[in-house]
């Protein structure tokens, strides 16, 4: 058995999938998602798993060369992007409505239980070396 890092199955070997360039998308509970990409659902209740949490955790396991977010999250959410900031020097912010629609490129979808607005960030995998 794992005794670190991600543990939840269906999440760990969908992360070990991922090759240079592809997409993930890590999102609030209510981010629509389109037919088409893998999705690891995490959410249990409003707010748990927090956008946070999960985010900490996939980027101590992913190399990522690229974020984008919504646009509106300076205005409304200020702990989110706080933390993208934090975590990404050259965040790529786009309209939320394009955000919404590049979702269907992304090869996994990561829901968590994160109840507060624009809490959604695209990532796109780079490599170690």
């Amino acid at each position: 058995m794992k005794k670190s890092g991600i543990l939840n199955r269906h999440l760990s070997g969908a992360l070990a999938r991922l090759g240079h360039t592809d997409l993930v998308m890590v999102c609030d509970a209510g981010l629509p998602i389109p037919e088409g990409p893998a999705v690891v659902d995490l959410a249990f209740r409003a707010g748990v798993p927090s956008f946070a949490d999960v985010l900490d955790g996939l980027l101590e396991e992913l190399e990522v060369e690229g974020a984008t977010a919504a646009r509106e999250v300076r205005d409304v959410n200020a702990a989110a992007s706080g933390l993208l900031d934090r975590h990404f020097s050259e965040l790529e912010l786009v309209p939320h409505e394009e955000l919404k629609s590049r979702t269907h490129l992304a090869r996994l979808v990561v829901r968590t239980g994160e109840a507060s607005p624009y809490a959604n960030v695209l990532l796109r995998c780079g490599v170690p070396f």
